[in-house]
């Protein structure tokens, strides 16, 4: 694992830290193939019932390493590669891994989020800032289309309007609008207080019923495209299949006798 990610796992919550403080937690190759591996280790690890992804320092992520980019832009003109392979090699599979964890994720989202840092930030199920929190698709002040999933994360978030506007303006979006529309799901009072108040909700899920999130998160990812057909069939699989954990059974019974239930996460 690369310096420039932190992990640990205390209790249940695996926390991510992207920690290239010093260049705005910029993902250089190293920090991407980092992250990758971590996600598909968390997702997989039976004692992480949830996930917080952040930053160290006074950002979340601005987005792809432009210095290094350039070497990429010289390196392509030279040998006639694609400068921007890094999307299918890094991006695209680290975007299916996100979306694609059995477990709650919660971005705390200190300081700014660009471009790609902006769409990872996207992918997780809630997003807590701070009044100093931001957000900015700035694909487009480098003559780039949208990528890390942000073409279909917006629109879900937001509409076809409004992200049509975000991609197309490259406009930054404050705190309180973030929350407004649904990029970010919490706000916190105070900029220092985001990573607690993460870790809060990170620790509330943890104790709750993991499977059960993992198909409502599984029904989701497929409910806004499918049928109603579709999605029903989808639906009655996730209940086969929470319905069958021992969180399901010992948490009715504890129901009917008026018991608060204790979930394990089986």
């Amino acid at each position: 694992m690369s310096d420039s990610l932190l992990v640990t796992v205390d209790d249940g919550v695996a926390t991510l830290t992207l920690n290239r403080p010093e260049s705005l937690n910029s993902l250089d190759t190293a920090l991407k193939e980092a992250l990758s591996e971590a996600v598909t280790e968390v997702a997989a690890d039976d004692r992480v019932r949830a996930v917080v992804l952040t930053g160290a320092g006074r950002a979340f992520c601005v987005g792809q390493d432009l210095r290094e980019h350039v070497g990429s832009l010289e390196a392509a003109a030279e040998s006639g590669t694609g400068p921007l392979d890094t999307v299918l090699v890094h991006y695209n599979p680290l975007v299916l891994a996100l979306a694609g964890m059995p477990k709650p994720v919660v971005a705390a989202v200190r300081g700014p989020a660009a471009g790609a840092g902006a769409s990872l930030a996207l992918l997780a199920d809630f997003r807590v800032g701070g009044p100093g929190t931001s957000f900015l698709m700035a694909f487009a002040r480098v003559g780039l289309a949208g990528d890390t999933g942000a073409s279909w994360t917006l629109p879900r978030l937001v509409g076809h309007a409004k992200a049509t506007e975000l991609l197309m303006l490259a406009q930054p979006i404050a705190a309180d609008e973030a929350l407004r529309l649904g990029l970010l799901t919490q706000l916190a009072d105070d900029d220092d207080a985001v990573l607690a108040e993460a870790n809060a909700l990170a620790a509330r899920l943890s104790k709750g019923p993991t499977v059960a999130y993992g198909q409502i998160k599984r029904e989701l990812l497929h409910g806004a495209q499918a049928t109603l057909a579709e999605a029903l069939a989808i639906e009655a699989d996730a209940q086969k299949i929470a319905g069958a954990t021992g969180d399901h059974r010992e948490s009715t019974m504890a129901f009917v006798n008026k018991e608060k239930p204790t979930f394990t996460g089986r």
